[in-house]
């Protein structure tokens, strides 16, 4: 009797292991699973805007109660943030009141993150900036060039722009998309030199590729800060242009010495 006891409990030993590993087959590590994002997660942004009421259509409308954020300030753009109508766009904004004591000129610092875990199916928003005057008059209207810069953390990766500040007119700003920007798309480049630690799950290997523009997303906005203005000056706004060949540029950037021979 003895003698059958443990063989009894390795016989259930052995059956609870074969339905184990009947259910194993379904159990597949997170980083070998196919992606999740079906590819819409743009599309269903737009729709959420286009359902969205519009508080205001002209720039008196806004409220301006908020300074201009001394450093990089990090703001959410997406379902639950004011609307505006401008020109027939709908588009989420932020209004700031520009610093009074601040010596011109000055930058500011705007840096899009990209919205979404699969780079594919990522998207950006594009910031357009409005400078206006005491009585609300737009002065200046620029659609910000975004430019990526890959650093060693989230707080120095994104596509990075910036604004300067020349008019002394200024007093309010106004940052939105406009029609031109949602329909564009920003350069991005992937290699192992533009590496991120703590995102790494947005790399590949190597290639370039187009990020499309979106209406909402993740920005931050504020005066230029050392980082930030690292991020700008050495950021990778497009594609380089193919060269010639090593040894023709060498022909044409080196000096030509001539002999008297004339050889």
């Amino acid at each position: 009797m003895l003698r059958r006891l443990p063989l009894t409990f390795l016989l259930v030993a052995l059956t609870l292991l074969l339905g184990a590993c009947h259910g194993v087959k379904v159990l597949v590590p997170p980083n070998l699973r196919a992606p999740t994002d079906t590819g819409n997660a743009l599309e269903q942004a737009k729709l959420q805007l286009q359902k969205a009421t519009p508080c205001c259509g002209s720039f008196a409308d806004f409220s301006y109660l908020t300074p201009l954020p001394w450093r990089p300030k990090k703001f959410e753009l997406g379902p639950g943030s004011m609307v505006a109508s401008l020109n027939g766009v709908r588009s989420y904004f932020l209004a700031f009141r520009l610093p009074a004591d601040a010596k011109l000129p000055y930058r500011v610092a705007l840096k899009s993150e990209l919205n979404g875990r699969w780079l594919h199916s990522s998207y950006l928003f594009a910031p357009t900036t409005v400078l206006l005057d005491a009585a609300f008059q737009p002065i200046d209207s620029q659609d910000i060039q975004l430019c990526e810069y890959m650093g060693w953390s989230s707080a120095t990766t994104g596509a990075f722009g910036q604004l300067k500040v020349t008019s002394d007119k200024a007093r309010y700003l106004v940052v939105y998309s406009s029609a031109d920007q949602q329909a564009g798309d920003t350069y991005w480049e992937q290699s192992p030199a533009t590496f991120s630690a703590e995102a790494p799950v947005r790399m590949t290997s190597n290639g370039s590729f187009r990020i499309p523009h979106g209406p909402d997303g993740t920005v931050w906005i504020g005066m230029m800060n050392e980082s930030y203005a690292k991020a700008v000056e050495n950021g990778i706004c497009d594609k380089a242009p193919e060269g010639k060949g090593l040894l023709n540029t060498l022909r044409t950037a080196l000096p030509t010495h001539w002999s008297k021979s004339g050889t």
